[in-house]
């Protein structure tokens, strides 16, 4: 009798959970380059000035952060090994764009404490995510 590491339906649910969540992440910074309306309506002003001033370099650690995480939640669900490696590098995107809100921008004087529940969050989901696919090779579920 042979054995085959199918993965159970809490890997499907995440590996779906996965790519919805990082799609509205692209989604997110694809609206804020093109500065839509959609986007805009959700800020104040003193926030829109806070985040269109962000520097390139923040801003490309946010492009790599969903990007990379589009390509990790892919692969996760096709189930291939290459899905830790994105989700890794998607989790460096999104420290340093972390260390930029939290530490350099004037974020937290703008919305107060609140405003780190987001970076807290995508940080968690990112550790998972990096952590989940990791274990996901070594139980031989990507190839």
């Amino acid at each position: 009798m042979t054995s085959t590491n199918k993965p159970k339906i809490g890997f499907w649910v995440i590996a779906l959970s996965a790519l919805i969540w990082n799609t509205m992440g692209a989604y997110m910074y694809i609206i804020q380059k093109y500065k839509t309306e959609a986007f805009e309506s959700q800020y104040s002003p003193q926030q829109l000035e806070i985040i269109y001033n962000m520097p390139a370099w923040a801003t490309a650690a946010f492009a790599l952060a969903v990007f990379a995480g589009v390509v990790g939640s892919i692969a996760l669900a096709c189930r291939k090994k290459i899905a830790f490696p994105a989700y890794f590098i998607s989790l460096l995107g999104i420290v340093v764009h972390m260390i930029y809100t939290v530490f350099m921008s004037a974020t937290l004087e703008a919305d107060g404490l609140t405003s780190l529940l987001m970076p807290i969050m995508v940080l968690i989901i990112g550790l998972f995510l990096n952590s989940y696919s990791k274990n996901a090779i070594l139980k031989g579920w990507l190839n």
